[in-house]
């Protein structure tokens, strides 16, 4: 029996072996259990959810969760285009609004007036005020009536509060150049005390209106009669105290600043800085920065003409200051470029901090593609994240953090593009649109031929078309979606192309900045419309 002999006996395992097995197993056990009682807890819940607040509560893939909230936080594709077929709801792209009408303001002649027809429309900072401009040189102020107990959807009405002149003809005899009296803008100052301010320009002046009431007047001065004529020293005896007395409401316009001599060419913009100190105002090759104090000198800030005007290749459109930064201010160019630019960096903004341009489609190029890509309006969000730029064809917005393409592309009325040249002989491929947001930045407006006009709801992308018109401008009554036919059959409800009034726009819009109410300007004639319900 050798030691190398095997004896048979089996190999004995280690106990501490089996013990860590032992332990490990149970550990194991533990887990896989705790992790299916918490599976099954979420599983649970979410169904419990689910059976309680409705279906919205679990989006399926493709579709969109409707939040209900106050304002609506959109996050859109990087280029979201909206067809114009998507009609979806009755007002504001919402389902649950409904746009009824609310007043219209102007004569029914069939012959309109040049110096009648509205060139601009603006609502305060409160929504309480309304004004308009005209080509005769005119401002008309409205004034909202107080909600009452009695009538509550009286709310909305809005009557004539101040009716002014605010400019007048001028002729430039150095360049022997007539200059209108049409009002290009009017734009608010913020509410300081119970006066209001308003700026107004024409193509070459800007000027600065205090609106102002008073109901009380003094009586019993010493040295002149009630009537202003001036009394008779040997006839005063004894001294007068004067006092004030009750009379009618009486509102006064007065100007109170004129910003002239600063504009070689017209002014198609002006814009309030969020300092309250300044402005800006901008013509085709000039951006000017003026203090609200001083009226006899400028700053200019942009300058694009080129030393040879031979080679001048674009002009500015439109400018605004951001609503929460004082030191930036975009301004847009008929290429279609939007440029940013940081008074901070330096005194003169040639040189810009950022530039909004969106890349064109080779494929899509034609004779029109310049003109119809000219930026005629551009408008930052009330919080000042996004920017809204309207041209011919289309509305598109813009994240300041993103200068590379649009985050949201809306065509206002894509079935024009096949009319581009009947169009450009009339010259309606001209027309600088407007638009504005709401609110609470969650729907935009812009205007469109045939009295229509487009509204496109971010939040739940869909839109609608409403027209303007004094057949449908029964009390209260609800807006009926308008479609237009692009071809083939043609459904009841529907218009074609082909049988659009082109002389009937809307080019002027404006949203009340608390209140679903809206403002827009056709011709002569201002149409108001309100929520159903307000």
């Amino acid at each position: 029996m050798g030691g190398g002999e095997n004896t048979g006996c089996p190999i004995q395992p280690d106990p501490l072996v089996i013990r860590f097995l032992r332990t490990f197993k149970e550990v194991l056990k533990f887990v896989l259990f705790s992790y299916t009682v918490l599976f099954g807890a979420l599983l649970l819940a979410r169904w419990t959810t689910y059976f309680m607040v409705g279906k919205t509560a679990l989006p399926t893939r493709g579709s969109t969760a409707r939040v209900r909230g106050p304002s609506p936080s959109p996050s859109p594709s990087p280029l979201q285009t909206l067809p114009e077929s998507a009609h979806h709801g009755t007002g504001g792209g919402s389902s649950e609004v409904q746009w009824c009408f609310s007043q219209v303001k102007g004569a029914i002649d069939d012959d309109v007036a040049e110096a009648d027809i509205i060139s601009t429309v603006e609502f305060n900072d409160s929504g309480e005020l309304l004004a308009t401009g005209d080509k005769g040189g005119r401002v008309v102020i409205f004034q909202q009536e107080p909600e009452s107990k009695t009538q509550p959807q009286c709310r909305g009405e809005y009557n004539v509060y101040s009716t002014f002149q605010s400019h007048e003809p001028e002729f430039d005899s150095l360049k022997s150049l007539e200059i209108e009296e049409k009002i290009n803008k009017i734009r608010w100052l913020p509410q300081k005390n119970a006066a209001q301010f308003l700026l107004s320009t024409n193509d070459k002046t800007v000027k600065l209106w205090k609106i102002s009431e008073r109901d009380k007047r003094p009586e019993g001065y010493n040295l002149k009669e009630e009537d202003g004529r001036c009394r008779d020293f040997n006839a005063i005896t004894a001294l007068r105290v004067p006092v004030f007395r009750p009379m009618d409401l009486m509102v006064e316009a007065s100007p109170r600043r004129v910003f002239s001599n600063a504009h070689t060419y017209l002014i198609n913009s002006i814009s309030v800085n969020s300092d309250c100190e300044t402005y800006l105002s901008a013509d085709d090759l000039r951006v000017n920065l003026w203090n609200l104090e001083i009226n006899d000198r400028s700053f200019n800030i942009v300058d694009i003409k080129p030393a040879n005007m031979e080679e001048l290749t674009e002009v500015i459109t439109a400018a605004e200051f951001h609503p929460n930064q004082c030191n930036t201010f975009v301004y847009s160019s008929s290429k279609g470029t939007v440029r940013l630019c940081d008074m901070r960096a330096s005194a003169l903004c040639d040189n810009h901090a950022k530039l909004f341009e969106e890349p064109e489609d080779p494929n899509s190029r034609s004779f029109f593609s310049e003109i119809i890509s000219s930026i005629s309006d551009v408008k930052f969000s009330h919080s000042g994240r996004y920017m809204m730029t309207r041209d011919y064809l289309s509305v598109k917005i813009w994240d300041l953090n993103m200068e590379a393409r649009p985050v949201e592309t809306y065509q206002v009325h894509e079935y024009l593009r096949s009319k581009l040249c009947s169009l450009y002989e009339n010259d309606c491929i001209f027309d600088k649109f407007e638009c504005c947001w709401n609110g609470n930045d969650s729907v935009v407006m812009t205007g469109s031929y045939n009295n229509f006009f487009r509204m496109f709801d971010r939040g739940y992308r869909q839109d609608v078309t409403l027209e303007a018109s004094r057949e449908n401008s029964k009390p209260r009554a609800v807006l009926k979606p308008r479609k237009v036919s692009t071809g083939g059959k043609r459904k009841k409800d529907e218009i074609t192309v082909d049988s659009l009034d082109f002389s009937k726009k809307i080019i002027h819009t404006a949203w009340h900045p608390l209140d679903n109410i809206i403002a827009v300007a056709t011709t002569n004639n201002l149409y108001i419309f309100q929520e159903k319900g307000n």
